[in-house]
């Protein structure tokens, strides 16, 4: 049973991301944090197997949480109304999904790159 962390701090974006991953994955366990200290939270008290990264949350940008999960080998994406040139140059080769997202993007990147399975 995988467990994927979602940070993102709209409900709505978020209870649709957690439906892609588990169309995706039915045994996935789903972490919700809508801000950076709540995903902070999460990563003290749980290993996640991937994560998708809003980059704009509640209190600032999740840099901080990708490069923990990054240094952990975890693998995740971004999933953003940002511009990927505007990430950290070392996050830069980070799978990217643009906001408005297509759900089948979402679940492509999460087959191919995060919980591996195409």
């Amino acid at each position: 049973m995988r467990r994927i962390l979602i940070v993102e701090d709209d409900p709505m974006v978020a209870l649709d991301l957690e439906e892609i991953v588990l169309g995706a994955d039915a045994q996935a366990r789903v972490a919700l944090a809508a801000s950076v200290r709540e995903a902070e939270r999460a990563l003290a008290s749980l290993e996640f197997d991937a994560a998708l990264l809003d980059i704009d949350v509640l209190d600032g940008k999740t840099y901080e949480v990708a490069t923990r999960l990054h240094e952990r080998g975890t693998p995740f994406a971004f999933v953003s109304a940002s511009r990927p040139e505007e990430l950290p140059a070392p996050l830069r080769n980070v799978p990217f999904v643009p906001k408005p997202y297509d759900p089948a993007d979402i679940e492509r990147t999460l087959r191919a790159r995060l919980i591996g399975e195409d």
